[in-house]
Order: C-alpha cells, then sequence, then structure tokens
C-alpha cells in the first residue's frame, strides 16, 4: 500500500507541545516558532494532543478526544477581532473571558461573522453539541466525573438533558463559541506553517479518558456497565520495568458495537484529527491488534489477557472513507510481528528511538544499522529524559558502547545524537526542542509513573542561540532534509 504524500521526501521535524512555548498559546510565539523552523530548513512541527485536560494536565486524558483546550487561546489575537473591545477583555479567567468575548461578538459582529459561526456550529455538531453540555454539567457538578451525577444527567435522560439545554443556553452558546475561537486561531496557524512548508504532526492516543464527553456521550461503545463504571480496563502487563504491569483504568471498547456501526465514532473522531493536522501519531498502535485487557476489580495488570481487536476492519473502513491515511504508528516496546504486519499493510511508519539503541549488542532494533526507511527517528520523545540528561546518567558500560559505535566522535552531545538522527535512512527525523537547546534532565516534558511536575516545560527565546537554526539548516542539507 503506496505510503501518505507527506513522505515522498526526506524531512526533519521539532517535538514542541504549544504549551512549552514561552506564552503557551497559539499567538506571536507560534508563528516565531514556525519561523525559526522555517530557517532550521525543519518541515515538521510534532506536538502532543490539543485536548482539553483535567486537573493533571496530562494531555494523554482528555476531556473531549474533538475539542481544544481553552488554555491555548491567545488573548491577544483575541483582543484583534473587529467585534472586540480590547479594553473589557482582560479577565484572567478565560471561561470569564470568553463570556465576555461573546457578548461583544453578540452585539457587535457583522453578518460574514454570525454566518461563520453558524456554520462552525453546524460542521462540528457531530461533536460540539454533546461536548458544550458535557463541560456545562460536569461545571454544574462542581466538576465531578460524569458516572458520578445523578442517574438522570448521567445515563442521559432526554427529559433532564433538555431541561439544561433550554435553562443554560447562554452558558452552552459560550462555550460554543469558545470553541469556534480556538479552532479559528488554530486554522490560521496551521495556514501559516503550511505556507512556509511546515507540516503540522499531532498526537491521538488509542484510548480516551473515562471522564469524558465521547464516554457520556456513547457508553455502549465502551466497556462500561450500567452505572458507567468500567468492568474492563486498559493497561499493560508485567514486564523488565514493573512487575505488576502498568494499570491505566481508561475504559476499553466493546468492539463489537463499533463494527456493527461500521467505525462510524472512528471516523468522525480522525475526521477532527485530519483538519487539524497534516499527519498523526497513533499512541500505543500495537492495541489495534491486542490489547491487555484487565478486569475492573483487579488493583494492578498482573491479571490481565490479551485480547483481540479489529484492526484490519478498521483500517480498512478508514481508507475506504479518508482514501489516505497520514498516520505513524507509535510501536515501542514488545512488539509481535502481528502488530508489524498491521503497521506494514497501511504503510504506516513506525518510530525509532536511539536513547534505547545503546548498552546491548549488535540485534538492538534502534542502532541505526537496524533502522528503516518507513520510520521515524527521535532522539527522544516527550515520555524520555532531554538528550543531555540521558548521557549524564548512562551507566559507564552503557556510554562505552555509546561512543565505540559512535567512533569516539568529539563532537559535543546531544549535537552527536542530533546528527545521528538526522543522518539516518529514517524518511522522518525529529529532534526535541530541549535537545536542540542542550538542556539536561531538569527540563524533560514528563516522567512516566509519576503525576507530579509533569506537562510544564516551557522555554525561552533566550535561550535560542542565532547559530542553532543555521547549524540545524546545515546538517538539513549535508542529510538531503531540507
Amino acid at each position: 500500500m503506496q505510503q501518505a504524500h507527506i513522505f515522498d521526501q526526506r524531512r526533519s521535524g521539532v517535538l514542541l507541545h504549544i504549551t512549552s512555548l514561552p506564552s503557551g498559546n497559539m499567538g506571536a510565539d507560534a508563528y516565531r516558532f514556525v519561523d525559526f523552523l522555517q530557517s532550521a530548513g525543519v518541515t515538521v512541527w510534532q506536538m502532543l494532543p490539543l485536548g482539553p485536560t483535567h486537573d493533571d494536565r496530562s494531555p494523554y486524558q482528555c476531556l473531549s478526544a474533538h475539542a481544544g483546550n481553552n488554555r491555548l487561546i491567545c488573548r491577544e489575537l483575541l483582543k484583534s477581532q473587529p467585534w472586540a473591545e480590547p479594553a473589557k477583555l482582560n479577565d484572567p479567567k478565560m471561561s470569564r473571558l470568553m463570556a465576555h468575548a461573546y457578548r461583544q461578538f453578540d452585539l457587535r459582529a457583522d453578518e460574514t461573522e454570525r454566518e461563520a459561526f453558524n456554520g462552525f456550529c453546524e460542521q462540528q455538531r457531530y461533536w460540539l453539541d454533546d461536548y458544550v453540555l458535557f463541560r456545562e454539567l460536569r461545571h454544574l457538578n462542581q466538576s465531578r466525573p460524569w458516572f458520578e451525577w445523578s442517574p438522570e444527567l448521567r445515563d442521559r435522560e432526554p427529559e433532564a438533558l433538555e431541561s439544561v439545554a433550554i435553562e443554560r443556553k447562554d452558558a452552552l452558546t459560550i462555550r460554543r463559541f469558545e470553541q469556534f475561537i480556538f479552532f479559528r486561531q488554530w486554522h490560521q496557524l496551521r495556514a501559516y506553517a503550511n505556507e512556509r512548508g511546515v507540516k503540522l504532526f499531532g498526537d491521538m492516543p488509542i484510548f480516551v479518558a473515562h471522564d469524558s464527553a465521547d464516554v457520556w456521550a456513547e457508553p455502549e461503545l465502551f466497556t462500561l456497565d450500567d452505572s458507567g463504571q468500567p468492568t474492563r480496563v486498559a493497561g499493560v502487563p508485567p514486564d523488565y520495568f514493573s512487575e505488576t504491569g502498568q494499570r491505566w483504568g481508561n475504559p476499553l471498547y466493546e468492539w463489537s458495537k463499533h463494527i456493527e456501526q461500521h467505525f462510524d465514532w472512528w471516523h468522525r473522531r480522525l475526521q477532527t484529527q485530519l483538519e487539524c493536522f497534516d499527519l498523526i501519531r497513533i499512541d500505543h498502535f500495537r492495541g489495534f491488534d491486542s490489547c491487555w485487557e484487565i478486569p475492573a476489580s483487579c488493583e494492578t495488570a498482573v491479571d490481565g489477557q490479551w485480547v483481540a481487536a479489529p484492526g484490519e476492519q478498521l483500517f480498512d473502513s478508514l481508507l475506504t472513507h479518508f482514501g489516505e491515511l497520514p498516520l505513524v504508528a507509535e510501536d515501542l516496546g514488545i512488539i509481535t510481528p502481528e502488530v508489524t504486519a498491521l503497521r506494514e499493510k497501511y504503510a504506516m511508519p513506525g518510530m525509532k528511538i536511539l536513547q534505547f539503541a545503546f548498552g546491548g549488542d549488535a540485534s538492538n532494533p534502534y542502532l541505526p544499522h537496524q533502522q528503516c526507511v518507513d520510520s521515524v527517528t527521535y532522539t527522544g520523545t516527550h515520555d524520555n529524559n532531554t538528550t543531555l540528561g540521558w548521557y549524564q546518567s548512562l551507566e559507564p558500560h552503557v556510554k562505552a558502547h555509546f561512543h565505540a559505535y559512535m567512533g569516539d566522535s568529539t563532537e559535543n552531545m546531544p549535537w552527536l545524537l542530533i546528527r545521528t538522527a538526522l543522518s539516518s535512512v529514517s524518511e522522518l527525523a525529529v529532534v526535541p526542542m530541549q535537545d536542540l537547546l542542550s538542556l539536561d534532565g531538569a527540563h524533560r516534558m514528563n516522567i512516566p509513573g509519576t503525576t507530579d511536575g509533569n506537562w510544564c516545560w516551557q522555554f525561552s527565546w533566550d535561550s535560542v542561540d542565532s547559530s542553532i537554526a543555521a547549524r540545524l539548516h546545515a546538517l538539513n542539507g549535508l542529510y538531503g532534509r531540507l
């Protein structure tokens, strides 16, 4: 099967989530970052999921698989709208700010703007109506998860929902307006990037959060009991890193229901992502072949079992619907031949992490000489240490293997590993921004298995030396990635 057209040439990318920009939003810093990428000869900007997060701010456990995170909205761009009264848009709380903005929009917007808003609401109705109602009900229930609401709201009894829709009509409209503003700003940023040759590379977790609009709206598609509690949850089995495995807690899919509905839920989910991104990474791709199913009553992942998933049926359906699947498979960890065959059948590149390559023997699949063209090579990802932090923490025998493999190069870290990624045969090579800035482990984005202090890292433009773009441009040219 032919690969997506984005892989028609060798490319390089930089991994940086929107929240890691100095401002943390879609404003001037995002556009300046695109300019930085263009000057460095980089044609891919990879980021994490864009959805509204829970209090832990993890973009991998969102309140919606479709909606945008209002924290990413740029206030200055909002103030620049022709209907806005900037002096009245200074409320520090985003929800109140959006309420003020909508009232100004309602009073002063012209017909073209009103038609644009109404058109957005109509086009996105397949997820938007459920999402705004979910968020408003969650607000009215003091942010408690939907499965702790009163039974009539938890179970979506039509009369109860209609009553709330009438009583909270204005609040629901403001929440729709917030999403309208988010996606307007996003699409403007994407257009700016694409015009400068930069593709946007998104991220789609395989599972969705239990406390999400998606699960509340269509509970029959998930492994839930009549009270909304999971009967079986996702995770991974015991391995070298954990004697009890990992119990993630996400409800699994009732695949028989998805098959009955011809995978319509997946069509809708991917549709939203393709409207935002040129390329999408699927997190935990192996779960489409088989997933580790854990009884919800188990506190650990020990008593789970592998259960087959209809990956081929799903991707056949998506391919028929969309015509092309610009997807990258996160295929890290212990991957079976069946998972590899599934990935290759749909021409999805896999991932190669150079930080995983050293300390063993020549058969390690992450070593450069073992890599293949249909892959994406990374120095590290958002879940890894920074490359400098990784190098500084290496055990002596691993460091010795690394230098022996590299030919005892005198080039400083992390640029030695950056060069290795860019020189690889992989169609796409991606480097986290922390590595370009030569930052140590104090600047990592996430430490898996922990809940405090993650997803907070931001860089400063003062740390972006003017030579970085030129150095990266030279390497991109040297290794055919311009």
